[in-house]
């Protein structure tokens, strides 16, 4: 799928399919870390099965409002201990399949809110 982006000065995410995502004209092929203040990083989780506390503790080490957490290809939750670190900060946890977090992070992004995208993405 590919988007039409409203004016904005965060980056967003121009398009997407299995496995991989598109920043303006970048094409990334693993799981990552995205900023609407400039963040972009890998986040080293090949498949939701690899995901661990610590994952969710570099999160909450972000300065950011809200996380947006894309689990794959489909929509699937981390265990709720896994989030202490987050709720302790008061940082805001989204869970969504990859795909819906994307086109949510871009609408936030474009708002101009500080919001982070925490992307696995799987084939």
């Amino acid at each position: 799928m590919k988007f039409q982006p409203d004016r904005s000065n965060a980056q967003t995410i121009s398009s997407y399919g299995p496995g991989w995502i598109g920043i303006d004209a970048e094409k990334i092929n693993q799981s990552l870390i995205i900023g609407s203040q400039g963040l972009r990083q890998t986040w080293p989780c090949a498949r939701f099965e690899d995901l661990t506390a610590e994952h969710f503790a570099q999160l909450a080490a972000l300065e950011t409002e809200l996380v947006i957490f894309g689990s794959g290809l489909r929509n699937r939750f981390p265990p709720p201990a896994w989030l202490a670190p987050l709720m302790a900060r008061r940082i805001g946890l989204e869970t969504m399949d990859t795909p819906a977090a994307c086109r949510t992070y871009n609408i936030l992004a474009s708002e101009g809110r500080n919001v982070v995208a925490a992307l696995i993405l799987e084939a």
